[in-house]
């Protein structure tokens, strides 16, 4: 084999293996960046279930009642569901 081609092998598996350890680098650093978006859910987040609701000023119907009943309460509203015991009993009784 002739020198010159002994050369260009060397230079060439040096330069792939120095490809591998520069891709296995930026794999390692891009691979623990993970993009992840806050919990925007309400059922789990856990201040949502003990502050009050933001509309108690406004609404006396919402006066005591936790940000997630109040969204409960708005969809219950909107869907067109009994707001109270009475109205489900006469609901249910056909009057």
């Amino acid at each position: 084999m002739k020198k010159t081609s002994l050369n260009k092998m060397v230079f060439a598996g040096t330069v792939f293996a120095g490809g591998i350890v520069l891709f296995r680098n930026i794999r390692k650093k891009n691979g623990k960046k993970v993009w992840v978006y806050e919990d925007n859910d309400m059922r789990n987040s856990v201040t949502v279930d003990r502050e009050e609701s933001v509309n108690a000023q406004y609404d006396e119907a919402e006066k005591g009642l936790t940000q997630l009943d109040s969204a409960f309460r708005s969809e219950w509203q909107a869907n067109g569901f009994p707001q109270t015991h009475r109205e489900l009993e006469n609901l249910e009784s056909g009057k």
